[in-house]
């Protein structure tokens, strides 16, 4: 059995769930991207499985922390040592490895946030909440439309020599205005950087409006590996823009980082084992009829044990100190 301590950071959002393992000096040993497919449970346990396997079950995991969109179902389903948000996992990898950092770019699969660090701490951040233009999978499918590989579809904005100007604050627009640059006989590779330019200006004014953008500049998240979205934040902020090694899991490093100091502070972990992973999760939901509300209650169910209940506004349904062996018929 390996003695190496193993920690691992799980980041579980609307498109994809990314997992990190780091060691206790937080390297990145291995990491791992997924698509959820809509059923972030099942993937989830499939991607556990899968990182234990290329390690022949030879890891000694001794702390979990989960972050991202889904982290409060995926925190009680691996009992889960830490369980933060988006923001403070962010800034928190960024730190540990650019610690000279002030200002990070974030964009994603469906959302973008922007994290301002000064001194070495988070002071303010924003994110996406009207529009999905400029995030991963928009940008999927604009290369969709273009037949273009999206692997491509950076490089090809770098070869532009005169670029289109796209109205890219409103996906729909973008995508007609594409359209019609295309009817136009315009070249590929100058709408593709059209729409790379206008996806930057559509994040600075909405994101970023009202920050302070300073360097050092990170960018991360999946959208960092288009080459022509780099250039264009580069071009419109007019300095370099780094891009971290490990960009597209900067989530689930830092709160993997988060895991190992709080399994530190309390000398265990809440982990469940990977063995637990692999039994049977539901989900089932009822409507709460004991005040107008009518909230939808969710309980999150392994086997016949109640793990979790989630959805009631009072806290009637809430579960605190609870034995999970206490069952409630929906009869």
């Amino acid at each position: 059995m390996n003695s190496e301590k193993h920690y691992l950071g799980i980041d579980v959002g609307s498109v994809s769930i990314n997992l990190v393992l780091i060691n206790e000096q937080h390297e990145v040993l291995d990491k791992l991207y997924v698509r959820t497919e809509g059923k972030p449970i099942s993937i989830l346990k499939k991607a556990i499985e899968e990182i234990s396997l290329k390690h022949h079950g030879d890891l000694k995991i001794c702390g979990v922390g989960v972050t991202g969109s889904g982290r409060d179902l995926a925190g009680v389903m691996v009992g889960a040592d830490v369980v933060k948000n988006e923001i403070t996992a962010h800034g928190l990898a960024v730190l540990t490895s650019i610690p000279q950092a002030s200002t990070v770019i974030e964009i994603g699969g469906q959302d973008s946030k922007i994290i301002i660090i000064r001194n070495g701490v988070v002071s303010d951040f924003a994110m996406n909440t009207v529009c999905a233009a400029g995030t991963g999978s928009f940008l999927d499918r604009q290369a969709a439309r273009l037949n273009i590989h999206i692997e491509e579809f950076g490089k090809l904005a770098l070869e532009s020599k005169s670029p289109v100007r796209i109205a890219g604050r409103c996906a729909v627009f973008a995508e007609s205005d594409m359209v019609h640059k295309q009817q136009m006989g315009c070249h590929p590779e100058d709408i593709v950087k059209g729409l790379c330019e206008a996806l930057v200006r559509n994040y600075l004014s909405n994101v970023g409006k009202g920050k302070e953008i300073r360097p050092d500049i990170v960018f991360q998240g999946g959208v960092a590996a288009n080459q022509g979205i780099r250039a264009a934040f580069e071009e419109a902020l007019g300095c370099e823009v780094i891009i971290p090694e490990h960009y597209d899991v900067m989530g689930a490093v830092g709160v993997a980082i988060l895991a190992q100091r709080e399994v530190e502070r309390k000398g265990c972990t809440s982990f469940k084992g990977i063995e637990n992973i692999k039994q049977n999760f539901n989900v089932r939901t009822f409507e709460c009829a004991a005040c107008p509300n009518s909230c939808e209650i969710v309980e999150f169910i392994a086997g016949e044990t109640i793990l979790a209940r989630w959805g009631d506004r009072c806290g009637k349904w809430t579960m605190k100190n609870e034995k999970k062996s206490e069952l409630r018929s929906l009869a």
